[in-house]
């Protein structure tokens, strides 16, 4: 393993709660299906797993915090460092910085930031915004960072999973996806039900969700996942910025889909959201901004009040 992934898996397991079991066996082993998440209780033997993560995102431009309601009409939100230092505080189990106009306006990552923000903090950092090379990744986990985002340039360049996992592991390897539904051209898609009962699909969008790309998000959520995504970052843009909720129909479908972690990202806005992420929609983790930047809630909070409803969180 290179030390970037010994780093993040030592950060990890260092500040992880742990639950003692889960199933036997290798379910690739015989079926050549990806694992399950559902544990089988006739199958279980003394392990350690990672709790449910509670993740702050920090949305920068020009080096600074913004957020904003579907990725417009931005609002300064602090000093990213100060920020994730009290993240880091609070007992965060991860920090996400994604620059979230580095592919629209063609501008690189802000490395000197990174290395600020890593000489800070003890737990893991994920970066993302305007990745597009192997250069740019390790540039990125050289500044201090143990794991790259990659959205736009993943979807343009789909063999830049490949190529990212091989070369630095697949635990350094998060897919970013922005997310838009679709009641139209069902036909080819797959379908995703919505509470009522009306069925859609979900497009992939692009350029911080300003672009469609025709691409069915559950199609290319098993297909980053085969080219070696560690994780996947799903941000709804029917939700993001509204604080009314995750969306949680295309959420499950996805979690329930694939095989790797998928975090839960767009639209908290209360306590009730967090839970609803883990419980309706089997999220692994769940990410939020503006009510962490503005104080509504502390991660404290959030994770006792998960840990009251059986939620396993790292306390």
């Amino acid at each position: 393993m290179n030390s970037s992934g010994s780093l993040f898996l030592s950060k990890t397991l260092n500040r992880a709660s742990l639950i003692p079991y889960v199933r036997t066996g290798d379910p690739r082993s015989s079926t050549g299906n990806r694992p399950s998440k559902t544990l089988n209780r006739a199958f279980l033997i003394p392990v350690h797993v990672l709790t449910k993560r509670i993740i702050p995102c920090l949305d920068l431009k020009d080096g600074r915090v913004v957020k904003g309601c579907h990725f417009i009409d931005l609002r300064d939100a602090g000093d990213p460092v100060a920020l994730a230092q009290r993240y880091n505080e609070q007992g965060a189990d991860e920090v996400v910085f994604l620059d979230i106009t580095a592919s629209r306006e063609n501008r690189g990552i802000i490395l000197e930031l990174i290395r600020r923000a890593a000489d800070q903090l003890f737990l893991p950092l994920t970066v993302g915004g305007g990745i597009r090379s192997l250069e740019d990744i390790q540039q990125i986990l050289r500044a201090g960072a143990d794991k790259v985002s990659i959205n736009t340039s993943a979807v343009n360049d789909p063999p830049l999973i490949n190529r990212s996992a091989t070369r630095f592991g697949t635990q350094c390897i998060v897919v970013a996806m922005d997310v838009r539904r679709r009641l139209d051209a069902l036909s080819g898609k797959t379908p995703v039900l919505l509470p009522g009962g009306e069925v859609c699909w979900y497009e992939v969008v692009t350029y911080g969700g300003s672009r469609p790309t025709g691409t069915d998000a559950m199609k290319w959520a098993g297909e980053a996942e085969e080219r070696g995504a560690g994780e996947i970052l799903l941000t709804s843009m029917e939700t993001d910025g509204t604080k009314a909720g995750f969306d949680i129909p295309i959420t499950r479908a996805i979690s329930e889909a694939v095989g790797i972690p998928v975090i839960a990202s767009g639209g908290v806005g209360t306590l009730g959201h967090f839970h609803e992420g883990f419980t309706e929609g089997k999220a692994d983790a769940c990410l939020a901004a503006s009510v962490f930047h503005y104080g509504e809630f502390t991660i404290r909070q959030v994770k006792e009040y998960l840990a009251a409803r059986g939620v396993p969180v790292r306390l």
